[in-house]
């Protein structure tokens, strides 16, 4: 006996998902992940604060983009909703005065969990990669590491991965104009009272 075929989740299917759990819509199936450990939000607000201050506002770095915390994104069929998002104002002067947002990012980072560390890379990473986001981050955690990939030719290519084993401050991709302490991430340090720029690059404020 054929199956029926299963029907494609809709817009008004993700609206109903209870507020205390973020849904996305990948490949017309409905996915609902509970709101986030606090560890995981604390790796999430720290990244957000870093590079809000250095690359959104151009306190201690070159500012020119939009740095935002969980934008629901329209990328034809498929919402999805990244941890964090940017756009360099070139392409994007303004926010949209919207729920949401067409325009694909040039960087979105996933900080993953045990719960969503199979969506975020089997499902999430093919689609930002045909929607040409350029840079993507994988941050967990619950090994404290960062993984920068970078587009080529449709394809992630994993760039470098930053650790416990690593000096602590960073440079990495599309951000490597400051220097990021990866312990502010995991809550292990705290913050200084200014990123650091990269040396012999000027730095130019642009809002």
């Amino acid at each position: 006996m054929a199956r029926a075929a299963k029907r494609a989740a809709t817009y008004d299917d993700l609206l109903k998902a209870p507020d205390h759990f973020i849904a996305e819509i990948v490949d017309g199936e409905l996915f609902t992940s509970p709101r986030p450990a606090l560890r995981h939000a604390t790796a999430s607000s720290a990244l957000g604060a870093l590079l809000g201050s250095a690359f959104m506002f151009g306190h201690g770095g070159p500012g020119g983009w939009w740095i935002l915390f969980e934008p629901e994104l329209h990328l034809e069929a498929d919402v999805l909703v990244p941890d964090l998002a940017g756009w360099r104002r070139e392409r994007m002067p303004e926010v949209p005065d919207e729920a949401w947002c067409d325009i694909a990012p040039d960087w979105v980072c996933e900080v993953v969990s045990p719960s969503t560390g199979r969506l975020d890379r089997v499902r999430k990473m093919p689609k930002y990669a045909v929607q040409g986001v350029l840079h993507l981050w994988l941050v967990d955690p619950g090994v404290r590491t960062l993984e920068g990939y970078r587009l080529e030719q449709r394809r992630w290519s994993l760039i470098a991965t930053h650790g416990d084993d690593d000096v602590s401050l960073i440079r990495a991709e599309p951000f490597d104009a400051i220097e990021l302490d990866l312990r502010l991430l995991w809550g292990l340090a705290a913050p200084s009272s200014k990123p650091r720029a990269a040396r012999g690059r000027p730095s130019k404020k642009r809002l």
